[in-house]
């Protein structure tokens, strides 16, 4: 099967993004699977080398720690940002930090697409691709849990 192009996923090295890396490469695309360190404690050594034995071409882990401190939760916290007037919003103002690096790569790289994992509970797709689409708008964004021949 001859490849359909390059895609950065968004990757954590759970389940999900696990099953997409493998779906995607078998849908034709070569993956490149990018794991952001917004400050958690993960064994990104771990997901390297899982990513990469599920069929990832490459694996980047920035440290965007810093720029999701300075400008994405900093801003947050002087505007008092609180959903239902008590829950902080780290995991919503996470996703357009990891989406402008996931971004920033696919254009280094000549990725015509971007991927997730993303399910439909919440917002978390919906901040996902504003984020890239409003960044790269030439990016196409593939979402396998709204694609039947994903979960089916």
């Amino acid at each position: 099967m001859s490849s359909k192009g390059s895609v950065v996923l968004a990757y954590s090295g759970g389940l999900d993004t696990s099953c997409i890396l493998v779906w995607l490469k078998e849908q034709g695309y070569d993956v490149i699977a990018y794991l952001a360190n917004i400050g958690q404690k993960e064994d990104f050594e771990e997901a390297r080398k899982k990513a990469l034995k599920l069929g990832a071409k490459k694996v980047f882990i920035e440290d965007v720690s810093r720029e999701f401190v300075e400008e994405f939760i900093w801003p947050a916290i002087q505007s008092s940002a609180l959903y239902e007037d008590r829950y902080l919003l780290g995991t919503s103002l996470a996703r357009p930090c990891i989406a402008r690096k996931q971004v920033e790569i696919a254009q280094r790289e000549g990725a015509k697409y971007v991927s997730h994992g993303a399910t439909g509970k919440g917002n978390d797709q919906v901040r996902f691709e504003l984020s890239c689409y409003s960044l790269a708008p030439q990016i196409k964004v593939i979402a396998p849990w709204r694609m039947p021949e994903f979960y089916n």
